[in-house]
């Protein structure tokens, strides 16, 4: 649909769908989401194998989109859970304005879901580790999305409302390297992935509720409404740090040593990071907020990035068609 066509309830459902796509779920998103997935691969490959070079395959494919999959059902599972919370405070979006109902999304969610299921089933030959990683993994986004059965409680302790959700991530980090590897090991590099992943998610998290002065809402509730603008500002600078230390340490485990072009590229980006937060902290506002949110990401995929380059130089890279 061009600007100049307005959507309606008469426009096609793939317009409209597309449309709720772009508005929140874009597809831009989905770098972080199937990167995710190939340094879980990675770290999960190397892990268990002694020597000789990592395998990617044809089957890599499938898992990324099963993983962007099972972030699109999150997504709508937060759809659900703040509807009408959104429909007073963005009456315009494309679910709340009646483009899009809650039960097209259920029908979204019910595809993702049943794929996820089939393809755990099909590496395992049946019912096994990767299915149960998944079962694991979805009581607990079940119990998210019923906010633990406290919603109240949560609400007013956004901090722990943020760990609890986040504590998804390891579960998801579990699931995706066996996705990889079916029936692998637990592994020192694995578990360190596994806090990886929950603290990039804390962080974005924090970063993302992160307002400016001008953004907070009485109805919106954020972090800098609990510790201050700056003192989440704060906050963001101590978790995008501890997610670099966790990067290195991840490193440091995989290679037996700190390789130098690798702590140079991440050093770099948290300090691009850095001097976005400082800005951000000198005069705080809604467009330095939203290149917070950029300068965060970038620092997460290229802590990924370099994770995967360096099990690659480490190891070398073969291709399997399956």
């Amino acid at each position: 649909m061009s600007q100049l066509t307005p959507l309606t309830v008469g426009s096609s459902f793939r317009s409209r769908f597309l449309a709720w796509m772009k508005e929140r779920f874009p597809f831009a998103n989905a770098l972080l989401f199937f990167i995710l997935y190939l340094t879980t691969a990675a770290v999960a490959r190397f892990s268990q194998t002694a020597d000789g070079s990592i395998e990617t395959s044809f089957r890599d494919i499938f898992g990324a989109l099963i993983t962007w999959s099972f972030f699109l059902v999150l997504r709508v599972f937060d759809e659900h859970k703040d509807y009408a919370l959104d429909c007073q405070n963005h009456p315009q979006r494309i679910l709340q304005s009646g483009l899009i109902t809650l039960n097209h999304l259920k029908v979204a969610v019910g595809i993702a879901i049943l794929a996820q299921v089939v393809w755990s089933l099909v590496l395992d030959r049946g019912i096994g580790q990767t299915t149960y990683a998944w079962c694991a993994m979805f009581v607990w986004t079940c119990l998210m999305g019923k906010e633990f059965f406290i919603p109240e409680w949560l609400n007013k302790h956004l901090t722990w409302y943020a760990v609890s959700h986040m504590l998804v991530m390891p579960l998801i980090v579990w699931w995706l390297a066996n996705l990889a590897v079916p029936s692998l090991q637990m592994s020192t590099p694995l578990v360190i992935m596994m806090l990886l992943a929950f603290v990039s998610g804390f962080c974005f998290e924090i970063t993302r509720k992160t307002k400016g002065p001008e953004e907070e809402r009485d109805t919106i509730e954020s972090y800098s409404r609990i510790f201050g603008t700056r003192g989440s500002a704060w906050l963001v600078i101590a978790l995008v740090s501890s997610m670099v230390f966790v990067q290195l340490w991840l490193i440091v485990t995989l290679t037996d040593g700190l390789s130098l072009w690798a702590t140079v590229i991440l050093l770099a980006f948290w300090g691009l990071a850095m001097v976005q937060l400082r800005s951000f902290l000198a005069a705080p506002d809604a467009k330095k907020r939203g290149k917070n949110e950029a300068a965060v990401a970038l620092a997460m995929l290229a802590g990924y990035a370099v994770l995967i380059a360096v099990v690659i130089s480490a190891r070398g890279l073969h291709f399997a068609l399956f």
